[in-house]
């Protein structure tokens, strides 16, 4: 009996999880190289700008920050305009395509001599990201089926949630011992481990979308709970940002914590991270709903425990660990929210989920400076934090109270035309 599209013969169940390590492994890089500028943002700082690290340390860091901030936007630029641009492609040359970009821009970040070509080279480095994960996840579901959705987003996801528990920990205590250009140099390693994985492991699966249109993608956009949904990533991930951004100096300067205690705190944001990315796409299987609500109710917890607590290495350590957890569960759910609600234009839809995430990015980097360098302190970031998240879960909110509005009309029209409500409920969902 041949087997349906939704589930693998044999064969290519043997081929799963090796094709899914490869996807992972690309998360791991990303990861590392979106991040790594947070633990390394002091020496950084020290290297580009020693005279003005010595006569104003905050609106130095603020500053470099703004590497921070280069990133991010090129995600936010790259992840709708590279996803449209590769939608017609096959998606294992499209990922390999990808990750050699990913290979170029981490050099290019490690070599450049001045602030100002770095911050470009960061740039470029973050359009892929978007369209990577994606791409990623779009064939990480095909391989586990449709039922499994959140799972395959939180699969490509954990990869850039484990890089926060091993990979930025190792790499930041390199930075410090060899010095932060050699960070990049091996970030550039991991993404050629990554082009020769995904060589290998994953297979072949065509073109993505043969029959979806560069309008068909580009309309979704035209879609409210897609925008909906985009702002919620935006403003409730830059809680996460606010915090993550400043860590280090938070670290060193309100704790009062040694510079090589900073690969801990961010492997517990890291623990954190990957506890919240795979409990999160579990939840957004079973309730998006419910998911997206506590995540963000962990997230806010996380934040006040820093606001409250952070003075002590146990309130830092339990605060940023229980922020990952519910940022990074968010993650998952607000991918398989944007595949629900954009699946008309599937490519599009899978990476703006990033473009909204390193909104949130660049908006706690470029917030969290702002109240630094005005004289707030180093726990101002964190309070700005507490309100973007809160506004999150308002815009949530607001997009599930829709939801339930629109499903009474729609409920009530059936009535009305003489269909049983529940048969219909039944086959929306079907």
């Amino acid at each position: 009996m041949p087997s349906s599209p939704s589930s693998p013969s044999v064969p290519q169940r043997r081929s799963v999880l090796p094709a899914l390590l490869a996807l992972s492994l690309g998360g791991f890089g990303i990861g590392s190289s979106e991040f790594i500028a947070m633990g390394l943002l002091p020496s950084i700082t020290q290297d580009l700008f020693p005279d003005a690290y010595i006569s104003s340390r905050e609106a130095a860091l603020a500053h470099t920050g703004w590497l921070v901030g280069a990133y991010a936007l090129g995600v936010v630029i790259g992840a709708p305009t590279v996803a449209i641009g590769i939608a017609k492609l096959p998606q294992k040359p499209a990922l390999l395509a990808l990750v050699m970009a990913f290979v170029i821009g981490s050099v290019a970040s490690a070599v450049l001599p001045t602030f100002e070509g770095i911050a470009a080279a960061r740039f470029l480095t973050g359009l892929p990201h978007g369209a990577y994960f994606g791409v990623a996840a779009l064939v990480a579901s095909r391989l586990l089926g449709p039922s499994r959705r959140g799972l395959a987003a939180a699969t490509v996801i954990g990869g850039l949630t484990v890089a926060n528990v091993i990979g930025i920990p190792l790499i930041t205590w390199l930075g410090l011992l060899v010095g932060w250009r050699s960070a990049y140099l091996v970030i550039a390693g991991m993404f050629l481990a990554t082009l020769v994985s995904i060589a290998l492991a994953v297979p072949s699966t065509g073109t993505a979308h043969t029959t979806v249109s560069i309008r068909t993608e580009v309309s979704v956009l035209r879609r409210a709970q897609v925008l909906l949904a985009l702002g919620i990533g935006a403003v409730g991930f830059t809680g996460l940002f606010a915090m993550y951004a400043y860590l280090a100096p938070l670290a060193e300067h309100h704790t009062k914590l040694d510079p090589e205690a900073v690969p801990w705190i961010l492997a517990s944001v890291g623990i954190g991270m990957t506890i919240g990315n795979f409990s999160g796409g579990w939840a957004a299987d079973r309730d998006v709903r419910s998911s997206t609500y506590g995540s963000f109710a962990v997230m806010l917890a996380g934040l006040v425990i820093l606001a409250l607590f952070s003075a002590g290495t146990l309130g830092l350590i339990v605060g940023v660990m229980v922020v990952g957890v519910g940022a990074s569960a968010l993650g998952p759910t607000l991918q398989t929210r944007l595949m629900d609600v954009g699946k008309e234009g599937p490519t599009l839809a899978a990476a703006l989920n990033h473009s909204a995430f390193n909104v949130g990015n660049a908006l706690g980097a470029v917030l969290g400076g702002v109240v630094i360098s005005a004289g707030l302190g180093y726990l101002s970031p964190i309070w700005t934090g507490i309100t973007t998240s809160g506004a999150g879960l308002l815009i949530a909110c607001i997009s599930f109270t829709l939801d339930g509005r629109r499903g009474s009309r729609a409920d009530a029209q059936t009535f009305a035309d003489g269909i049983d409500p529940e048969k219909a409920l039944i086959g929306r969902h079907s």
